[in-house]
């Protein structure tokens, strides 16, 4: 199921297709959650090793954990991650949306691990 230090994992309908270990936002209703797409989304944290379908169930790694992500580019140690536009972790910049910040430093294709802290950049 990734990794988690016992903050908040909730579990939330999937509105789109949702590929493991990826960072996701807020969807269009209540309840539900799609991958995120780009640095500007509003990340609230990152999908479980177990991805899912449209109208599954999906859980995401919250504030408080430390979770698995598919990095999208080189990412230092301690940087703040955003998304990519297939909702893998990237390098933050001033501005952007951030879900956390990278425990480890790794580069594409890479499964490091973030500790989620939503934030702006």
């Amino acid at each position: 199921m990734g990794i988690s230090t016992n903050g908040i994992t909730k579990p939330y309908t999937a509105g789109a297709t949702i590929a493991a270990r990826r960072i996701v936002k807020f969807g269009a209703a209540d309840g539900v959650v799609i991958q995120a797409a780009a640095a500007t989304d509003l990340s609230i944290g990152v999908s479980t090793d177990l991805g899912s379908a449209s109208g599954e169930r999906q859980d995401v790694f919250m504030i408080g954990n430390i979770a698995e992500v598919d990095f999208g580019g080189t990412i230092a140690r301690g940087t703040a991650v955003t998304a990519d536009a297939t909702g893998k972790a990237v390098a933050a910049i001033a501005g952007n949306k951030a879900v956390g910040f990278a425990e480890v430093s790794g580069v594409t294709g890479d499964v490091g691990t973030v500790i989620i802290s939503p934030h702006t950049a």
